[in-house]
């Protein structure tokens, strides 16, 4: 029986995908905006209510790892459904539930370009949830930093270190910036009260 990425236990993905941060790259925007295309023609119009590109490959300026993060919306009676499911895979994208964890539901993430030889094509992470999951609020995360280069470079400096200490554990990598994204999200909740 062949294996598929999801065989992969937690060390042998991060031993064949190790967290590796590169310099932004003024291109990445223009290939969130070919893979949107894409999708949004390949998928019915009643799945996606709104697509974004998020994450660090969306902040000009700051290192990334050189992903493209989408972010999709979807109706709320869509979550999980496998009408959903089959136009992305049918994209070549590999699906994953993300299970509920401490303030945010539960939702689907699609990921793209990732293979067992660890060799790595344009890499793809689809986070798609109805919009009153708490993940909408890397949108806005997003926006304030790239309004705010001060924070943006705060944020670059803690992933640089992050990446230097849990290059080979991205659970750890990830949740070592919680904290800041959630001091940031804060701070704009402050702005808008």
């Amino acid at each position: 029986m062949k294996r598929t990425l999801k065989d992969l236990t937690r060390e042998e993905w991060n031993k064949l995908f190790p967290i590796k941060l590169v310099e932004h790259n003024p291109d990445w925007t223009g290939i969130y905006e070919k893979e949107k295309t894409r999708i949004i023609s390949n998928v019915e119009k009643e799945i996606i209510l709104r697509i974004e590109h998020f994450g660090s490959s969306s902040i000009p300026g700051i290192r990334s790892k050189p992903y493209i993060d989408i972010m999709i919306e979807i109706p709320k009676e869509l979550l999980f459904s496998k009408s959903v499911i089959k136009p992305f895979e049918d994209l070549g994208y590999s699906y994953f539930k993300v299970p509920e964890r401490e303030n945010i539901d539960a939702y689907m993430s699609f990921g793209k370009g990732y293979n067992l030889e660890g060799k790595k094509e344009q890499i793809y992470h689809i986070h798609m949830c109805p919009k009153e999951n708490v993940m909408w609020d890397q949108i806005y995360f997003r926006d304030y930093l790239k309004s705010n280069r001060e924070r943006a470079r705060q944020y670059e400096e803690l992933k640089l270190q992050l990446a230097s200490e849990f290059q080979n554990d991205r659970g750890a990598y990830v949740l070592g910036k919680t904290d800041f994204i959630k001091e940031t999200i804060d701070l704009i909740n402050e702005i808008k009260s």
